[in-house]
């Protein structure tokens, strides 16, 4: 059948287990928020916010659905929410946040991928402190008047707002999580996704393109674990 078809199988195959990762965290996200929050999403922002990323995905009603009722039952796995720090090579710092069913599993794949790969698993607070925790919401521009917008979500807790490409992202401190999603949701706009960044207070900058390298190739395999949920750097 030729190379072209090997390429379209492979390119296939990469994006269904993108897609397979992204559902399997969906579903931890999923059974954290209803454990925390309970099963309705009108009452609970944070599974409001998980249901919201599942459709973004493209993520099956019926899997969501099914998701939250296992959750809800006393026979679901409880998941914990566990951040590791480190260093890349060259001194780049990294972040990582997972969602484990199994911490002792879960530190020592991560200790691993430093050891392989040429970085250093750290203690709690070595990293974290460099940056700081936003909380993301998506949607599309249409025909929203940003500069007004953006007056009228200050309130709210708004930091920064940016527009790429029609789609507005909206930036605030993690703490007004709840308070932005409100007030975007009072105001008609319907947030496409939500989330979370870390940013980083100072960049690490001079690598060459193979030091950037090896800290990428670092990153994508801590990235492949199912238990990670994100993952961020300093790296300029």
């Amino acid at each position: 059948m030729g190379r072209a078809f090997e390429y379209r199988k492979e390119r296939k195959f990469k994006r269904w287990g993108a897609m397979a990762k992204a559902f399997t965290r969906i579903g931890r996200e999923i059974a954290i928020s209803v454990k925390l929050g309970g099963p309705n999403p009108d009452t609970n922002a944070r599974l409001r916010a998980a249901i919201q990323n599942a459709k973004a995905a493209n993520m099956p009603k019926d899997r969501v659905e099914a998701a939250i009722k296992r959750a809800s039952s006393k026979e679901e796995k409880d998941y914990e929410e566990i951040t590791y720090e480190g260093y890349a090579p060259h001194g780049v710092a990294i972040i990582i946040d997972t969602q484990t069913d199994n911490p002792t599993r879960t530190v020592a794949n991560i200790r691993s991928y430093f050891n392989k790969l040429g970085g250093a698993l750290s203690t709690s607070g070595s990293v974290e402190y460099m940056f700081k925790k936003k909380a993301t919401f998506k949607f599309n521009k249409g025909k929203l008047a940003l500069d007004e917008l953006e007056l009228e979500l200050i309130d709210a807790g708004l930091t920064d707002m940016q527009c790429e490409d029609d789609i507005v992202i909206a930036y605030c401190d993690f703490v007004d999580f709840g308070k932005l999603s409100k007030a975007l949701e009072e105001k008609g706009i319907e947030v496409l996704e939500s989330g979370y960044e870390k940013i980083p207070d100072f960049y690490k900058e001079g690598l060459t393109d193979e030091q950037a390298e090896e800290v990428i190739k670092l990153i994508e395999k801590i990235e492949e674990d199912d238990d990670v949920s994100h993952v961020f750097h300093n790296m300029r």
